[in-house]
């Protein structure tokens, strides 16, 4: 089984991007994901941002972010 986390990106620089998930800042290869800017959010796995959480979505990931 294979498990990502929603996350905010605080900053992106040279294919990395610092994430943040709960409060657990962490550095992230951003590689896979094009016009990747802070605010936006991504689902992670295994230290790499395999894909952008549009739209809808952010309000929701949000939502979640301040319930945990």
């Amino acid at each position: 089984m294979c498990v990502g986390i929603k996350a905010k990106v605080s900053n992106v620089e040279n294919g990395m991007a610092v994430i943040d998930s709960s409060g657990v800042r962490r550095k992230i290869s951003s590689e896979l994901i094009e016009d990747l800017a802070p605010g936006d959010y991504v689902m992670v796995h295994a230290g790499i941002a395999i894909a952008k959480i549009n739209g809808d979505d952010n309000q929701e990931a949000e939502e979640v972010m301040e319930a945990l």
